[in-house]
């Protein structure tokens, strides 16, 4: 039975007029008895350091988790070594019959049912005990024996190939759309070529972030742009505008901290200098509310409840200060949506949604008791719809709203595994002239090759990690797309998986075999009749669609609009061929006509500043050859954008065509 503080279980006072001196716990060091033959009574000492065991009844499959409990002879836990509290121990046993040896505290748990303990031992096995929150992932351990690879010479040829290196101060304080584009496309193509580089040596889910590298090389070597701070839109970027990665807001100006919500810079409007907001990232990370598209509510920054239970109202100060003066100074914020990236379930998509005035500010609790600040933000009106549009969509899909104009709900009648819709929604046309709709190319013989070409065993699908495989082997050993269906780095002839080979369907070397990966639609243009648009936001490197037909023999008839000729020149496009390449040249003569038959690749129009980009792909099996044109996107190509591709020029036909394209590149005219 519990006994009350200072009482004495043997009856006897206690003597108060010891008790020397009174000091906190966290000061206090053990106290152990001191030698057998030395007396207590001479040398003033403490009571005997002394432990009692317990000693059961134990539940049944317990076994008791002291250390200092070990059979003696008679095979009992530690009856022959408990002592009384009047008894003396034996020197160097601490009360106990044998010498005790030190055991780590970490190294005891909770008993389990088997009566094991739940702590981890050497050969892993972590017992059945379970924490709370789900079981801890194991900390992944870089490969032994693995080289880094300097990618530094990589990112040099390609910040000279995109003209980088020679830009101007002026430049990278002020960027325009070419500086911008060409600086998003280097980051995008470094971050792609590193992660081809890595994931065979490394694996998928390494945690490397080759776009926190790409950044941080390009940024180290001053390849940025827009870095003087402003207030309103930023040259060169457009509202709707995408990106997938944040590090992109960060080189191109638009956002410039790489994790605060809040970017401010210091304005002189009166005597001292305030904080004024230049741009806001509202992403899920806080209790945002974002309306119907021209309202936010957007939460601070700060103010948060810990594990511990301990809470943090939010100051105001810093990026909250900020938005508090520009309320005041009703200056012009832009403002970043962040939303969900459906097809990687572990990242985010940024939408550059306008410019916004903050209406009014509050301070109100959150959800974990936490004071927090609230912004009204409304967006300035006449800009182009960004945010809306994903919101339209979205309601097109669940059904809520009918897509206005529809003529034909699935123009390929189900052959493509995703409905494309016919829209018009500028004039009475009913639709494109007859045409029959066929998901893939039509040979009627295949290309030879000079020896037969051995398929793959690959069951499960091509891994990056196999050198064996004889289909990454004729990608100069490495798998050209990603696992997202990233075509990795631009080649002259890309060798997919054949019919020989014994992968799946759904195997990633076989990308441009399954069809659209996207929600497509066909509609009406105001001046260059059809074209193609995606509902879906696309990845730059992401495989969109073949240029399904017929491949023509015998040449084709000029008059035909639905032609597709390799054998074009095309607007030089270097810097996204892979570097190893020896030859810039098609291997042969490969043309294809869609006027009779094809797929949503015949509507794709041309512009001289195209967002999409066409790449030679190669099917073989034994002696015989299919090649493909297979259409990937240049750059992140935001919803219900038009999709297009350069057409190229023809030597022999001297017929020009007005262009109408409206990009800051048009020539002015194509053949």
């Amino acid at each position: 039975m519990e006994q009350g503080f200072g009482s004495d279980p043997s009856g006897s006072t206690i003597d108060k007029t010891r008790v020397l001196d009174v000091k906190p716990l966290r000061c206090l060091s053990p106290v152990f008895p001191s030698a057998s033959e030395m007396s207590s009574i001479m040398t003033p000492q403490p009571s005997p350091f002394v432990c009692i065991t317990p000693t059961g009844p134990f539940p049944a499959g317990v076994t008791p988790i002291f250390p200092f409990l070990t059979p003696d002879e008679s095979g009992r836990m530690g009856e022959s070594s408990q002592q009384t509290p009047n008894q003396v121990p034996n020197q160097g046993t601490f009360g106990f019959g044998q010498p005790i040896s030190p055991i780590p505290v970490n190294s005891f748990g909770n008993p389990t049912a088997n009566g094991n303990s739940g702590h981890v031992n050497n050969a892993g096995d972590t017992g059945s005990g379970k924490k709370k929150g789900g079981p801890k992932k194991p900390r992944k351990v870089p490969p032994e024996n693995v080289v880094e690879v300097d990618v530094e010479p990589l990112l040099n040829q390609l910040l000279m190939s995109f003209k980088l290196v020679e830009l101007d101060q002026a430049k990278k304080a002020d960027g325009d759309k070419e500086v911008v584009r060409r600086i998003l496309l280097v980051f995008d193509l470094f971050r792609r070529r590193m992660t081809q580089i890595d994931e065979p040596r490394y694996g998928a889910g390494s945690g490397r972030r080759p776009d926190l590298k790409a950044s941080k090389m390009m940024m180290t070597k001053g390849m940025r742009t827009n870095q003087t701070k402003r207030i309103g839109n930023v040259p060169g970027i457009e509202v709707g505008d995408i990106f997938f990665f944040r590090m992109e807001l960060c080189v191109v100006g638009l956002h410039a901290p790489t994790m605060s919500g809040i970017d401010y810079m210091s304005v002189k409007l009166t005597k001292d200098e305030e904080p004024l907001a230049v741009s806001i990232v509202s992403s899920g990370g806080y209790d945002d509310d974002g309306g119907d598209g021209d309202l936010l509510i957007y939460t601070g920054q700060g103010g948060v409840q810990r594990k511990d239970g301990q809470m943090f109202d939010q100051k105001l100060e810093k990026g909250n200060l900020a938005l508090e003066k520009s309320v005041h100074r009703a200056n012009d914020v832009r403002v970043i949506r962040g939303v969900k990236d459906v097809a990687n379930p572990t990242g985010k998509i940024y939408i550059f949604d306008g410019l916004y005035k903050i209406q009014g500010s509050w301070e109100e609790k959150n959800k974990s008791g936490c004071n927090v600040f609230k912004y009204k933000l409304l967006r300035v009106p006449g800009q182009p719809e960004a945010f809306k549009v994903w919101k339209s969509i979205q309601q097109w899909r669940d059904g809520v709203v009918s897509r206005v104009g529809v003529i034909l709900p699935d123009l390929t009648s189900g052959a493509e595994s995703q409905a494309v819709c016919l829209v018009n929604d500028v004039d009475d046309e009913k639709g494109p002239a007859y045409f029959t709709y066929i998901p893939s190319l039509k040979y009627s013989k295949p290309f030879l090759t000079p020896r037969p070409s051995l398929g793959c065993q690959c069951l499960g699908g091509c891994q990056p990690d196999d050198t064996n495989c004889p289909c990454i082997q004729r990608n100069q050993g490495l798998l050209p797309y990603s696992s997202l269906g990233v075509l990795m780095t631009y080649k002259n002839l890309i060798h997919e998986c054949g019919s020989a080979c014994s992968c799946p369907p759904n195997c990633r070397n076989r990308m441009s075999q399954g069809g659209p990966k996207v929600r497509m639609e066909v509609f009406k243009t105001k001046n260059k009749g059809w074209g193609l648009r995606s509902w879906d936001p696309i990845r730059g490197g992401c495989f969109i669609c073949e240029y399904a037909g017929e491949v023509s023999d015998l040449g084709y008839d000029r008059d035909d609009n639905y032609i597709f000729d390799a054998t074009r020149i095309y607007e030089p496009l270097e810097p996204m061929h892979d570097y190893s390449d020896e030859s810039r040249k098609v291997p042969f003569p490969l043309v294809i006509s869609a006027k009779n038959g094809g797929n949503i690749g015949r509507f794709m129009n041309h512009s001289c500043s195209p967002n999409v980009y066409w790449q030679l792909v190669v099917r073989e099996s034994n002696n015989e050859a299919y090649y493909h044109i297979a259409f990937f996107a240049i750059r992140h190509i935001p919803p219900l954008q038009e999709l297009t591709f350069d057409y190229g020029m023809d030597k022999a036909d001297h017929r020009r065509k007005k262009c109408l394209c409206g990009s800051f590149k048009c020539r002015g005219y194509f053949y």
